[in-house]
């Protein structure tokens, strides 16, 4: 029973390493133009700073749809394209986006006012 249940979590987590994986050569291919991973600047804001404040779900919708997403991520504008991506592809570049970063703004406690 130990074994199914370490090959089963083996599986997990080489699967979710594989869409980071993927989901890099996706950034590679259609988003290092503007947006870095290395706080290097560029037209759109660095991807260490997207995972810091964005959960998975908000990366994946504002990349099918930007046009309809910007006021909510808090843009005046939207000046990112609409890129011919499918879903597994906006999948995979979210799970990579999302694991630059391993702590989470909302992951941190809240202090409580005394």
């Amino acid at each position: 029973m130990k074994f199914i249940i370490m090959s089963i979590s083996l599986l997990f987590a080489v699967s979710m390493y594989a869409d980071a994986k993927r989901g890099e050569a996706v950034y590679k291919a259609n988003c290092a133009q503007c947006h870095s991973i290395h706080m290097t600047g560029g037209l759109g804001r660095d991807f260490n700073l997207v995972s810091y404040t964005r959960t998975k779900q908000q990366i994946m919708e504002y990349a099918e749809d930007p046009s309809s997403h910007y006021r909510e991520f808090g843009y005046n504008a939207n000046a990112m394209p609409t890129l011919p991506l499918t879903g597994d592809e906006i999948e995979d570049v979210a799970d990579f986006i999302s694991s630059l970063q391993p702590f989470k703004k909302w992951m941190a406690k809240k202090k409580s006012s005394k």
